[in-house]
């Protein structure tokens, strides 16, 4: 008797890990949908409006973030997730446009360091402006209390899978 009350406690656990899994990624599907929802409206109103693409966005607030405007191009690769190249390309187009210039580190003559120059300041304070009326938007029909509660609950899962990325990374 004992080993079938065993046998039920291993199933009721895989039974609630199922349902748990299932949960979770019923979780993961609408949180990919928001995320999918809002970077088209995004994308849509940073073009329309303001003629930007969503990388150059990304790229400016890198730089906008920084208290000196400056990074090196391997950390803002990092950063923005993307290669190299994509990042050299991005940058020669902002260049053009004036909303950066590219600096020689004086330590190291292969790092180069950009900059985001005095234009690209205030076109990324217009835009940004901008866009955070938008996300104020789209999330408007949650409460002051959802929004609280969804905060501190995505703060938590992305402490979580951090943890659980710098341990894959050790092991």
């Amino acid at each position: 008797m004992k080993a079938q009350s065993q046998t039920s406690d291993v199933v009721a656990t895989i039974s609630r890990s199922k349902a748990s899994g299932k949960s979770a990624l019923r979780a993961w599907l609408r949180l990919w949908a928001c995320v999918g929802s809002v970077e088209r409206v995004v994308r849509t109103r940073l073009y329309s409006d303001h003629g930007m693409t969503l990388p150059r966005f990304d790229y400016l607030s890198q730089l906008y973030r920084e208290p000196d405007r400056r990074m090196n191009m391997t950390e803002l690769s990092r950063r923005l997730m993307v290669s190299g190249g994509n990042v050299t390309g991005l940058t020669d187009r902002l260049v053009a446009d004036g909303l950066v210039k590219r600096e020689q580190d004086s330590s190291d003559r292969r790092v180069q360091i950009i900059v985001l120059t005095d234009d690209g300041y205030e076109r990324f304070i217009q835009v940004a402006r901008e866009h955070e009326k938008w996300i104020g938007e789209l999330f408007e029909d949650l409460s002051p209390d959802q929004m609280r509660v969804l905060n501190q609950t995505l703060g938590q899962l992305k402490q979580s899978l951090e943890e659980k990325l710098n341990e894959q990374q050790e092991a």
